[in-house]
């Protein structure tokens, strides 16, 4: 889980062209919008695409659940890690 994480701050800094910021500066609990890292809907809307590229996972815009997948960089890693391990046994079917 820990690589996961590593690789999800990867994506929000390259995605989101955070020059200043390294990985290590993100804390994996902290909010990634507003009082975190400040991030904004349209930075919402590029890291989802970032990471459906780099991840092959899909957010709808009309999921409410969204709202909680993104408040942090734990809570991205465990929505991939489940969503892979969702994909992975539907392909076992």
């Amino acid at each position: 889980m820990e690589e996961l994480k590593q690789e999800i701050k990867k994506v929000i800094i390259s995605s989101l062209e955070l020059e200043d910021i390294k990985p290590e500066d993100i804390i994996d609990s902290e909010p990634i919008f507003g009082e975190g890292l400040g991030l904004d809907s349209i930075d919402a809307l590029e890291l989802g695409v970032a990471l459906k590229k780099k991840f092959g996972i899909k957010f709808s815009s009309d999921n409410a659940e969204n709202r909680k997948h993104f408040a942090s960089v734990n809570a991205l890693a465990e929505h991939i890690a489940a969503t892979k391990e969702e994909t992975k046994w539907e392909e076992i079917k």
